[in-house]
């Protein structure tokens, strides 16, 4: 016998902030905030700026709309909860939540090889990149993307649904998950697993792939580059692309496909924090802002500003 239905759990505890709390608020906090003020700056350039209204920073926009999700999913509530004796949340909050972060951990993805295909066509193939990126394209693989996202996740939060819960109901993680639910669950995880490890397949290792491929062809054609300093120049670029893209996947990686055995809940924390707090942080800075004419477009709009708020303004 199960046990106790599903059903019956109206909520689920999960770890405990009471060692350090002031410390993991703070923390939480600024980076949750420094995520916010990267991602909405590049959205605001990317729409006010003529010169960023093209198909990479289009692109670029859809992925800091993900980071904002990502992290807007997880950190209010770790927030929330750091302020409380005991750190909880909903049995229709704990779904809601899965469903919202592993869609979005699809989208993101996706996306990230599709921008990556879209470096490709722009260095190693420039007379073809206006058809092969036109803005059709564009829009309809920024779209499949969300969308391929929002399917993987509706299977594995159906499936976590379906699950029933023995005695206490405590998670020993930060934010609700697949992994730490098929940990307290008394029902058969088999088919939990198996979409896991499919989409470990299909939704994290194959677009991962796509990524080092767009980027290996890359870096040869940058090899091939008469001048040096352009060759330092976009390796550097490059290079930061490939090291938060591998941080991403692997650390999302670790989370899903982590051995049963030894499990550490600490471990898990800062694994889940890379992959959806601290990576959604990074993108702005290595993919926007080391850019040149996102600098461009960000100066111009500052000396807008300051113009307009100088008391000599005739504005």
């Amino acid at each position: 016998m199960a046990g106790e239905n599903q059903t019956h759990v109206t909520e689920f505890e999960l770890l405990d902030f009471s060692h350090g709390q002031p410390y993991l608020f703070v923390l939480f906090l600024s980076l949750y905030l420094a995520t916010l003020l990267g991602n909405l700056a590049i959205l605001a350039l990317v729409f006010l700026d003529p010169h960023l209204h093209s198909p990479m920073y289009f692109l670029l926009s859809h992925l800091s709309c993900l980071d904002i999700c990502y992290s807007s999913v997880t950190v209010p509530k770790i927030l929330a909860n750091a302020l409380r004796p005991r750190a909880t949340i909903s049995y229709r909050g704990c779904l809601a939540q899965m469903f919202f972060l592993m869609a979005c951990a699809g989208a993101e993805c996706a996306l990230l090889a599709v921008m990556a295909y879209d470096r490709y066509a722009a260095i190693c193939q420039p007379l073809r990149y206006a058809h092969a990126m036109s803005w059709g394209v564009c829009v309809v693989a920024a779209s499949g993307c969300w969308l391929w996202g929002m399917l993987d996740s509706a299977v594995h939060t159906v499936l976590a649904s379906q699950l029933s819960f023995c005695g206490a109901a405590r998670l020993q993680h930060i934010f609700c998950d697949v992994p730490p639910l098929l940990r307290i669950t008394c029902s058969n995880t088999l088919p939990s697993e198996v979409a896991l490890h499919a989409a470990s397949v299909f939704v994290g290792l194959s677009p991962f792939l796509l990524v080092v491929v767009s980027y290996l062809r890359i870096l040869v054609s940058i090899l091939r580059m008469p001048v040096a300093t352009s060759r330092r120049k976009a390796f550097s670029t490059c290079s930061a692309h490939l090291l938060v893209v591998a941080l991403y996947f692997v650390t999302a990686n670790l989370n899903y496909n982590r051995p049963s055995s030894g499990y550490s809940p600490v471990a898990g924390t800062v694994v889940s924090a890379m992959y959806c707090i601290v990576t959604p942080m990074l993108n702005p800075l290595i993919y926007s802002l080391r850019n040149q004419e996102v600098r461009r477009a960000l100066q111009k709009v500052v000396q807008r500003w300051a113009m307009l708020l100088s008391p000599g303004s005739n504005a």
